[in-house]
């Protein structure tokens, strides 16, 4: 099985990677698109010429690779995706060769945690959008809503919500998605030394998150944004 993630940015998206890695029987394949994104858009990125040079650009190779073999050996292959790197000239065709599930966030969350790495971000940035576009796509394909899950709610029981999606995705649960060693992984992107601090200190999902942070005007807009297109996929989430 091939399992699509698809995920805005500071969503829990790494850890729950980490998760999928730490069964054994997966491979797992960090923001595949990445790449290509930037080469086709000529955005500013921390450690950009690094990401293009060290990855494949191509976005057709990259889609065919999504939807082919599974690599290693293993029964499950997990992709990585940022929603915001599925601009729409790439090809979409191998998500139907994919469980596809949207990982969302409340956009307060996001935006506070997203504006410590990279100053200014717009709505474009943050996924909220396109999150919800390729939500409705993959819908209309499949005739009925995919799977979505909060990462509040992995975040408050954990046990529990990845019992639950594991569930959904009809594939058996391990507590091994419980925890994995600290530190960088080899499959990690090359741009994990500038967004992956906090989760290479973690040996598992943090605990319960607290109140909504406050944010200053100019980022409340942007969450004000945001709010309606991830109220609506939370409506089709995997209760807690």
């Amino acid at each position: 099985m091939k399992i699509a993630m698809w995920s805005g940015p500071r969503n829990l998206s790494t850890a729950l990677m980490y998760s999928f890695a730490a069964r054994g029987d997966c491979a797992v394949w960090d923001e595949p698109f990445y790449a290509a994104y930037l080469k086709a858009t000529g955005i500013d990125h921390p450690m950009g010429k690094a990401i293009i040079a060290g990855n494949e650009s191509d976005a057709t190779r990259v889609a065919a690779a999504c939807s082919g073999g599974i690599p290693q050996g293993k029964s499950l292959f997990y992709q990585k995706h940022m929603t915001v790197h599925m601009i729409p000239e790439f090809p979409r065709g191998f998500m139907r060769s994919c469980k596809n599930v949207f990982l969302i966030r409340h956009p307060a969350r996001v935006v506070a945690s997203y504006a410590k790495k990279r100053e200014g971000p717009t709505l474009a940035d943050i996924g909220f959008v396109q999150q919800a576009e390729l939500f409705d796509q993959v819908a209309d394909w499949k005739g009925q809503a995919p799977v979505v899950i909060d990462s509040h709610d992995i975040r408050d029981n954990p046990t529990k919500m990845l019992e639950k999606l594991c569930v959904a995705l009809g594939i058996p649960f391990t507590e091994r998605m419980l925890s994995w060693p600290a530190g960088p992984k080899e499959y990690d992107g090359v741009w994990a030394p500038h967004w992956y601090g906090a989760v290479h200190r973690s040996t598992g999902f943090d605990g319960a998150e607290g109140p909504l942070p406050e944010l200053p005007a100019g980022y409340q807009a942007l969450v004000d944004q945001a709010l309606p297109y991830y109220e609506r996929l939370k409506a089709f989430a995997i209760s807690a």
